[in-house]
This record gives C-alpha cells, sequence and structure tokens, in this order.
C-alpha cells in the first residue's frame, strides 16, 4: 500500500498579511513547472504539471505543489521553496489539496 500524496501549498499572501503581486504569479509559477510531469503522461498545448496547479482557495491566489515533485526533479521542488521563502509567503502541507494556511 502506498501513503497518501503529501501536498506544499504556497498562498498569494504575505507573512505580513499583503496580496501577494502581480495578480498572475499562480499561473507564471506553475506555467515554469509545467514540463515536469509523470513519467509517460502527455503535456497538451498550454497545460499545467499535474505536480504544480494554481487554484484560489478564499479568493487567494495559490499554488498547489505535490510533493513527488521532489523526486523527479529536486531542483524544481528547490526552486518552489525558495519562492515561497524569498518572497516571505504564506505556506502550508498537508495531505489533501485544499486546505487553509497557517
Amino acid at each position: 500500500m502506498s501513503s497518501p500524496p503529501v501536498f506544499f501549498v504556497i498562498y498569494g499572501e504575505t507573512l505580513e498579511g499583503q496580496r501577494f503581486r502581480p495578480s498572475d504569479w499562480a499561473e507564471r509559477l506553475a506555467g515554469v513547472l509545467a514540463p515536469y510531469r509523470p513519467v509517460g503522461a502527455l503535456g497538451g498545448h498550454l497545460t499545467y504539471s499535474p505536480y504544480v496547479v494554481p487554484r484560489t482557495i478564499n479568493d487567494t491566489k495559490v499554488v498547489v505543489i505535490d510533493h513527488r515533485l521532489r523526486d523527479i526533479e529536486p531542483l524544481a521542488w528547490k526552486f518552489v521553496q525558495d519562492f515561497a521563502q524569498e518572497n516571505r509567503l504564506k505556506t502550508a502541507e498537508c495531505l489533501t489539496d485544499v486546505i487553509k494556511p497557517t
């Protein structure tokens, strides 16, 4: 039996409570990571990786990152971690892909 996926969520809100800009930051970040897909998965034109998906939760833009990204491309994982830290964005880790920020 395999363990359930774990997700890292980056919220479009800084630790100081300010909305992160630009307004399309989540789509841009997910777009940069679109090439990282499961082995054998086909990517169509303008599609996101199933491991890095932009969403909106309670009117806040977020990017939900599956921890499996770390296994297939550690540098991409480091990139998203650094992005959140350098921009002082709220983050959370969870077993489902929709949670409240910490």
